[in-house]
Parts: C-alpha cells; sequence; structure tokens
C-alpha cells in the first residue's frame, strides 16, 4: 500500500507542477485503487503540487459507491458518507469528486485516476467546440495517449451529479465502443484520464492539453483538419504503437 500512495503522491505532483498549468490551488484530484474495497484520493482543499500521504484519503470504496444508488441524498447525507467512508477516522475529508473516482476505479485495468483543469484544454471546453473536441482526433499521438476518442459529459454539478452523469456517459460509451475510455472531457469543467500506471494517466493529460492547444491554433487557421475514422483506427490498432505503450507504460 505505501508504494501505490508514493506513486500517488509522485503523480500528482506531476500533474501539479507549475509549468504544465494543468491545476492551481486546490485544482484537481487524483486516486489510486488499493485494493477490491479500498481505494486513496486527494484530500478536499489540498494542492496537487505540494501533495503529501497526509493529504491523502484512503476510503472504504463500498461506502462512497453506494450514494450513486441512493435518491436524493442531499449535502449533508453526501458530506456524512464521505468522512464515514474514511478507513482512518481521523484522516482528512476526501475530495467531493471520490464518488466519480469511485466508480472508475472499477472499471477494468484501471488503478489510476487523474482529473485537473488544463488552461488549454478549457479554453476549448469553454466553446462551442468541446463535444468536437472530444469525439475527434487530430493527431496520430493523440490517438496512442487519449485513445480514437473520449467520453463527452455535459456540465453536470460537481460531486453526486457529475458522478452520475459520467457513470451514465462512460457506460454508454463503453457499450458503444467495446473498450475502456483513456479521456473523459467535462463541459466547462476539464478533463479526467485513466489508465492501469500513473505513467499512462500523466501521457494522457499532458497529450490532451497539448492536442487542445493544437485545436485552438488550427481553430484560427480555419481547422482543425480532423484524421478520418479509417486513420484513427489504423493508429489505434497497429501493433507497433502498443509495444511503444508498452515501454511508455501508457
Amino acid at each position: 500500500m505505501n508504494k501505490k500512495l508514493s506513486l500517488l503522491v509522485e503523480l500528482s505532483r506531476e500533474i501539479g507542477r507549475e509549468d504544465r498549468q494543468l491545476a492551481i490551488l486546490g485544482e484537481g484530484n487524483t486516486s489510486v485503487k488499493l485494493g477490491a474495497n479500498r481505494f486513496a484520493v486527494k484530500a478536499s482543499g489540498c494542492s496537487l503540487a505540494t501533495l503529501t500521504k497526509a493529504d491523502v484519503a484512503i476510503c472504504h470504496a463500498d461506502n462512497i459507491l453506494a450514494l450513486l444508488n441512493r435518491k436524493n441524498p442531499g449535502d449533508e447525507a453526501i458530506d456524512k458518507t464521505l468522512f464515514d467512508a474514511r478507513v482512518n477516522g481521523a484522516g482528512k475529508k476526501p475530495s467531493v469528486e471520490a464518488m466519480f473516482h469511485a466508480w472508475l476505479l472499477t472499471l477494468p485495468g484501471i488503478n489510476f485516476v487523474g482529473h485537473c483543469h488544463p488552461q488549454t484544454v478549457n479554453q476549448v471546453l469553454c466553446s462551442p467546440r468541446a463535444r468536437e473536441f472530444a469525439e475527434r482526433r487530430s493527431c496520430p499521438d493523440e490517438v496512442v495517449c487519449c485513445g480514437p476518442a473520449s467520453v463527452f459529459v455535459p456540465y453536470a454539478d460537481p460531486g453526486l451529479a457529475l458522478a452520475l452523469e459520467i457513470r451514465k456517459r462512460t457506460v454508454a460509451f463503453i457499450r458503444q465502443s467495446g473498450f475502456t475510455p483513456r479521456l473523459i472531457v467535462l463541459q466547462n469543467h476539464g478533463i479526467i484520464a485513466l489508465g492501469g500506471t500513473p505513467q499512462a494517466v500523466l501521457a494522457c493529460l499532458l497529450m490532451a492539453a497539448k492536442a487542445a492547444a493544437i485545436f485552438v491554433g488550427a481553430a484560427q487557421l480555419g481547422g482543425p483538419n480532423f484524421m478520418v475514422a479509417k486513420e484513427v483506427r489504423r493508429i489505434f490498432s497497429r501493433g507497433d504503437e502498443a509495444y511503444r505503450q508498452r515501454q511508455l507504460k501508457i
């Protein structure tokens, strides 16, 4: 467990690096699966850039997942559940977005989750072209690191409403595409990367930020000129790209 917590802290600090402009102040959160019914998530109000193990809440997943099946539990009940879900009752309060982290970590092959609000990406997500950015691809490396398409989630109130919308949209995406997404795009909010390793999560977030910068620049020149579906499928299924992913641990 200590090794996984150390990896989570390292990932969090990489995401929170000031020069990357992925998250500032208390923005964003991260999580790691610790076992069948335990996960660790960044505590509420803590900074990714300076995160320590003391800023991580270890939680019972079932307690938090149960919230997704309750009808209108209310803010007080949600807060109580988040506090009660802590393995260490003296630990810090889990992020309110622990609800979507708990659910995403139940997906096959997903061990780490990273959520942030990159400036480059939010330029697009706060525009009328947010869905287009989620569903289309501009470059081969975007396909390799972020997958052939992302889940698009219309704006929802952070907390339970957002977790429910993420679950609904992600389930629909998996049914339609046949694979687990690497990137979830939240309209007017930010992005979530999923992966089996911290390297996969970081690579996805960094590539999404780069792709958004390309998108904005290309839009100023009349684009983007997107890759066609056949080209995207070809990159996604190439054996040499799969080999490169393994070498990069993504």
